[in-house]
């Protein structure tokens, strides 16, 4: 796949989530298994919803790399963001915080994982 559209449904998926964890957390959380029970967690939610942003920012902006060593490095960074994701987000399921929908978002990671990877190689 080009790059410049890795990097938008990448955007679109990060975009997604920012706005739905800032402003539905209450109907999102509970999908995975998680209580949103007081005004803290959903600043948490909407608090999270800061990076996930950031990094939709950053591949809607960066969409028009390229291939050369800067987009080498931008999968990197978004190679290693995902694989973070899979392997906390495995962990949540493991120990029973994620649960219900919860397995979706291992899955989501290893799934961006793998692509971003491919994307890696190409670059």
């Amino acid at each position: 796949m080009k790059n410049k559209t890795f990097l938008t449904i990448h955007g679109v998926i990060y975009t997604s989530f920012a706005f739905a964890l800032f402003f539905i957390p209450t109907l999102m959380w509970p999908l995975y298994g998680v209580e949103i029970n007081d005004q803290y967690a959903v600043f948490l939610s909407q608090h999270t919803s800061i990076f996930l942003g950031a990094i939709a920012a950053v591949s809607f902006l960066m969409r028009d790399i390229g291939s050369n060593p800067v987009a080498k490095k931008l999968f990197l960074a978004l190679l290693i963001g995902n694989v973070l994701g899979a392997v906390i987000t495995t962990y949540a399921g493991v120990i029973g915080i994620f649960v219900g929908f919860g397995w979706s978002d291992p899955a989501f990671f290893i799934l961006l994982s793998i692509l971003t990877y491919v994307q890696f190689k190409k670059a």
